[in-house]
């Protein structure tokens, strides 16, 4: 095990192997979130690989509301960086008081969802209510921005 990782050789091998599979098998919907991307580079989007969140993210992306959305191994947002504080679906929907979550969090979870879900990923997630407190998606999203793990339905 190598001084303070907590990890073996072994464990990271696996888990880059992991990663590497999740991330072919997610390769569609990255494909799809790397064309929005470009998409909005004429105006002002901006992509940068975050090794951190193991995605491409498109800062100044100039579509949406407002804040971010994940494809694949893509985040596309409307602002200028990722670590910006924001609420959990269900303290906006006044279900509990949960402090302020990084948006950042929890976009990687949704790469971590998609990575095991691959293609599947879109319709399960819109068949467990899209983006609303509902989705189990959200709500685990939430948690791992909260706690650092559980990212999981």
């Amino acid at each position: 095990m190598r001084k303070g990782t907590g990890q073996s050789p072994t464990g990271r091998r696996a888990l880059s192997a992991a990663r590497l599979l999740g991330a072919l098998w997610t390769s569609p919907n990255t494909l799809a979130g790397l064309l929005a991307g470009l998409a909005g580079m004429p105006m002002g989007a901006r992509p940068r690989w975050s090794g951190r969140d193991f995605a491409w993210v498109f800062h100044h992306w100039p579509w949406g509301p407002g804040g971010a959305v994940t494809l694949g191994m893509v985040i596309l947002h409307t602002g200028a960086t990722l670590d910006v504080p924001c609420h959990t679906y269900e303290h906006r929907a006044g279900r509990c008081r949960h402090p302020r979550i990084s948006l950042r969090d929890h976009e990687r979870a949704h790469v971590f969802q998609y990575l095991v879900l691959g293609p599947l990923f879109l319709p399960v997630y819109l068949l467990c209510g899209g983006v609303s407190v509902r989705n189990p998606f959200e709500r685990a999203a939430d948690r791992y921005a909260l706690q650092g793990r559980g990212w999981w339905p």
